[in-house]
């Protein structure tokens, strides 16, 4: 697998998905929700809309197995918003395929999913290298950024050392980051 790398400038992302946007509410759900929660692409691809909705909406959390233990990820308001506009687009059954392929009922390939999300930075201008696994590491580098504790991170990605996260996310060593610890008791 060749590395890629993750997108750190909002901007840039904020422009794909106003490509995505226009290309296709499918895709911007895939996009969007791979920089939201940090989960695989196979996990993505694999996505009922059962597992995103039940009878009283969008579900607050998403769960999925990993290795042997079940992990919850929270499906956030920009989340929640596409999946809204994407659900009621389309009149999908609960055990249908979120990322359905339009040629049949499976869901689109991993080499689909890639040159959508390829072709949209592309579009944009990003340079760098540029796969499915960026959305994961683009999750990584903006919770990072944000404040998010790296053990989290190392619990997500199922890394050992917290050297392996941050090398995985595109911190570099030499690059400090500030957090404002207000208690303001």
């Amino acid at each position: 697998m060749e590395y890629v790398d993750p997108i750190k400038e909002i901007e840039s992302i904020n422009a794909i998905k106003e490509v995505l946007r226009k290309q296709s509410q499918r895709d911007l759900l895939l996009f969007v929700l791979g920089i939201n929660t940090g989960i695989r692409v196979s996990d993505l691809l694999a996505l009922k809309v059962q597992d995103v909705r039940d009878e009283s909406g969008i579900k607050e959390f998403l769960y999925l197995r990993d290795s042997g233990e079940v992990k919850a990820y929270y499906l956030n308001s920009k989340v929640h918003a596409e999946l809204e506009s994407y659900l009621q687009e389309h009149e999908f059954k609960e055990d249908e395929f979120l990322f359905k392929s339009q040629k049949n009922n499976q869901p689109i390939t991993r080499q689909q999913a890639y040159r959508i999300i390829n072709k949209a930075a592309k579009l944009v201008g990003i340079t760098g290298k540029i796969g499915m696994h960026t959305l994961r590491k683009t999750f990584g580098y903006h919770a990072y950024r944000k404040g998010i504790a790296i053990s989290l991170l190392m619990d997500v990605y199922n890394h050992t050392s917290r050297s392996e996260t941050l090398k995985y996310i595109g911190i570099k060593k030499q690059e400090k980051r500030l957090v404002k610890v207000d208690v303001n008791l």
